[in-house]
Parts: C-alpha cells; structure tokens; sequence
C-alpha cells in the first residue's frame, strides 16, 4: 500500500515526466545549437565580456516576419536564439523575470 506522499508524488511526478517526454522538440533544440556554435566563431561565445551589442529585439521581429513571409522554418530558429542571446546578454535597463499570467494569450486561428 501506498504511504499518502507517494500517492502524491505518483500523481503530480507520473504526468510531468511524460509532459517532459512530449512538449519538447529535440530537433528544433538541435537547429537551435548548431546554429548558436556556429555564432560563436562570429560573434564570440554565448556571456563573454565586451562583445559588441546588436539589436537583437528587432532582429527577431525581422526573422518572424520573413517566417510569416516564407515559411522558412531557419527563420524560427534564428528568431528563438535571438531571444536566447538577448536573455543571457540584454542590457535592457529595466531586464528582470517575473512570471505571471496577464490573460493575453495566442488566439485561435
């Protein structure tokens, strides 16, 4: 028989492994690290002091536009490690995280 923690634990552990297992892409991550080593010849490695700032925010904008455009799915990839970049790299003034939920979501289409 089960102790009440381990009920828990099977109920809450049991369906996050599996959600672990299903919402992800290894293969979009893949694209995501070739493309970001590949970077680092050009731009230098992912933190390291003194590299130059780009306008990474635009850039992105950029990518998802030509997505829209072309249905290039390198452009999602280049948009994603954009963001990637400006999360570990921004010079925002005001960058911070804070979570929450503002209602605004993806609509239906």
């Amino acid at each position: 028989m089960k102790t009440v923690s381990e009920h828990i634990r099977s109920r809450l552990l049991d369906p996050l492994a599996r959600l672990r297992q299903t919402e992800w892409s290894d293969e979009f991550e893949q694209y995501m690290r070739n493309r970001l080593i590949m970077g680092s010849f050009r731009y230098g490695l992912l933190g390291a002091p003194g590299k130059p700032q780009y306008d990474r925010v635009s850039y992105a904008r950029r990518c998802l536009d030509s997505y829209e455009k072309t249905g290039n799915l390198e452009c999602l990839v280049d948009a994603a490690n954009l963001c990637l970049v400006e999360f570990v790299e921004g010079r925002h003034p005001t960058k911070h995280f804070r979570s929450d939920d503002d209602g605004d979501h993806a609509e239906v289409v």
